[in-house]
């Protein structure tokens, strides 16, 4: 039997990352029950990732000759 394909696109991960991101900003970094505690992912980690994929999913579109740069034509009078 194979292991199951657990590689993900960019725009996947990009999905994932701000749902941890959310999760963060709702329920915050950590917390503590008890003597239980949970400490989410570093929410820094979290937005620098978010902003490279964010770039990478930007990449992705076809229509776009260098990401982040736009096109003007100007025409004289």
């Amino acid at each position: 039997m194979s292991e199951p394909d657990t590689t993900y696109q960019p725009r996947e991960l990009l999905s994932q990352v701000d749902a941890a991101i959310q999760t963060i900003l709702v329920g915050g970094q950590s917390y503590r029950l008890g003597n239980r505690s949970l400490t989410r992912a570093d929410l820094g980690l979290l937005r620098k990732m978010r902003n490279e994929l964010a770039a990478q999913v930007a990449g992705e579109d076809d229509s776009c000759l260098m990401p982040g740069a736009c096109v003007a034509f100007f025409e004289g009078r």
